[in-house]
């Protein structure tokens, strides 16, 4: 392997490291994957350094270093391209594919998301289900499944235009809690402020704080922090927005 083409090894391994980190895989599943992808490839190893928004990484072989950083702004949650680096890797290692081959399955990996549509309905089917186990009618599981619908909407919406996270769950708090108090206000239901405390569950940063354990516990210590700020940041905005809408509303039942 000459020069050039460990430099072309070496761009493969941080595109697919990038895409990784981008789309919430864990720090050792990052890690592990670049190093072994890299080595199928014929370098001899790779050493990576993971941040919260960037990483380095350093390809080795016969004494030749190539070093090269990436930034990783976060594009959310997706599983399909993280499945799918997956495969590529199982692949090269059984000799299916080459570099090029790499190349090309890494530049087709599209993040594919559901319909916008049918999300924020599940979204209120599972909101609404809460309330309904936890004692409230049918009335409180009606009034939960709008308030959470809306709010999931909401939350799309803000997305889709590219506003700060935090902004955006303070946002979706704040209309989600507007609306699901209308239901304390006029006694609707047996149990009106299970509403408002079910469907504000679908802001709770539950993949984040999975992996911000995750990471900890495997040794990435600073990468483990970074996302245990971050999602502890996104709950603080979401009680902040909740809070101003029952300063506006004057309803504080379920506190």
């Amino acid at each position: 392997m000459d020069e050039e083409a460990q430099r072309n090894v070496s761009r493969l391994v941080s595109q697919a490291g990038q895409m990784l980190l981008q789309h919430g895989a864990e720090s050792r599943l990052v890690s592990d994957i670049c190093c072994r992808l890299g080595e199928a490839l014929g370098l001899d190893s790779v050493e990576i350094s993971l941040s919260a928004s960037s990483m380095v990484i350093t390809t080795i072989h016969d004494d030749h270093c190539i070093t090269t950083a990436r930034r990783c702004p976060d594009r959310g949650i997706n599983m399909r391209v993280i499945t799918e680096i997956q495969r590529i890797l199982i692949m090269t290692e059984k000799h299916l594919l080459d570099k090029d081959g790499v190349k090309t399955r890494l530049n087709r990996i599209s993040p594919q998301r559901y319909n916008r549509w049918l999300v924020a309905v599940v979204i209120g089917f599972s909101c609404a289900s809460f309330s309904r186990l936890s004692g409230g009618d049918w009335s409180v599981f009606s009034l939960t499944f709008v308030a959470s619908f809306i709010g999931m909407v909401v939350r799309q919406e803000i997305g889709h235009r590219q506003f700060n996270p935090l902004l955006n769950f303070g946002v979706t708090a704040f209309v989600t809690t507007l609306i699901s108090s209308i239901g304390a206000m006029m006694s609707i239901g047996n149990q009106p402020y299970l509403a408002m405390a079910s469907s504000v569950l679908m802001l709770v940063p539950g993949f984040p704080l999975i992996n911000a354990v995750s990471d900890m516990v495997k040794g990435y210590v600073n990468m483990g922090i970074a996302r245990w700020v971050m999602a502890s940041l996104l709950t603080l905005a979401t009680s902040l927005g909740i809070v101003g809408a029952m300063n506006v509303t004057g309803i504080w039942g379920w506190l």
